[in-house]
C-alpha cells in the first residue's frame, strides 16, 4: 500500500509537469492533471492538500535535486576554479537538455508562480545556491586561487549573473549556447576573483 500512495504521488506530479508545459501559461485544474494521470480525486486529496500545495512540491523536488547536482559537481572538483565552472555549466547546461527545460517551463510558468508560497520556496532555493557557491569561493580564497574573492558577498553577484544567464537561455535572447555563455560566465568570474593566469601582466 505505501509503494502504491508513493506511485500515484509520482504519477500525479509527472501528469502536472506535462499539463503546465503543454497549456504554455495557460491555468491547469487539478481535473486536467487527474485526467492525464489516469487517477481520481480521491487519489489526489491523499497525497495533497491544494493544487498550490502540489505545485511547491514539484518546486522542492525539482530544486532539491538540482541542488544536489551541485554539490555533488562542486566536490568531485579538482580545485575551486574547476568546481565554480562546474557549477555554471551544470546549471546553465540545465537548459540544453530538452526534458529538463520543459520542467523548468512548468515550474516559472504563471501557473506555478502564483501558487501560494512559490515566492519564499523559490528564496529558499536562491539562497541555497549561493552557499553552495560561497563554499567554493572560500576553499578559493583558503587556497590562494581566489585572491580577492569576499565569498559571501561575492557568491550573491556570480549566483545574479548566473540566474540571469540562465533566464536568457530559456527565453532564447543569449545570443550563444549554454556551453559558450558558461566559458564565458566563468572566465568573467575568475577574473573577478583574481584567479592565478586570468590577469593580463601589469
Amino acid at each position: 500500500m505505501p509503494g502504491q500512495v508513493a506511485a500515484e504521488r509520482v504519477r500525479i506530479m509527472d501528469a502536472a509537469y506535462r499539463c503546465l508545459a503543454d497549456a504554455r501559461g495557460a491555468p491547469v485544474s487539478i481535473t486536467e492533471i487527474l485526467s492525464a494521470a489516469g487517477l481520481s480525486t480521491r487519489a489526489f486529496y491523499r497525497q495533497f492538500e491544494s493544487k498550490d500545495a502540489l505545485l511547491l512540491a514539484m518546486f522542492r523536488r525539482d530544486s532539491a535535486s538540482v541542488m544536489a547536482e551541485l554539490r555533488e559537481l562542486a566536490a568531485g572538483a579538482a580545485s575551486p576554479a574547476e568546481g565554480l565552472g562546474a557549477i555554471i555549466a551544470g546549471m546553465l547546461g540545465i537548459t540544453a537538455d530538452e526534458r529538463r527545460r520543459r520542467r523548468v517551463l512548468a515550474l516559472t510558468s504563471g501557473e506555478a508562480t502564483r501558487a501560494r508560497g512559490y515566492a519564499a520556496e523559490r528564496g529558499r532555493a536562491v539562497a541555497e545556491q549561493e552557499g553552495i557557491i560561497a563554499g567554493v569561493l572560500a576553499a578559493g580564497r583558503a587556497d590562494g586561487s581566489f585572491p580577492l574573492a569576499d565569498p559571501g558577498q561575492d557568491a550573491r553577484f556570480v549566483r545574479a549573473a548566473l540566474g540571469q544567464a540562465f533566464e536568457d537561455q530559456m527565453a532564447g535572447t543569449a545570443g550563444a549556447t549554454a556551453a559558450e555563455t558558461a566559458a564565458r560566465l566563468t572566465g568573467f568570474a575568475l577574473r573577478a576573483l583574481g584567479a592565478p593566469g586570468t590577469r593580463p601582466p601589469a
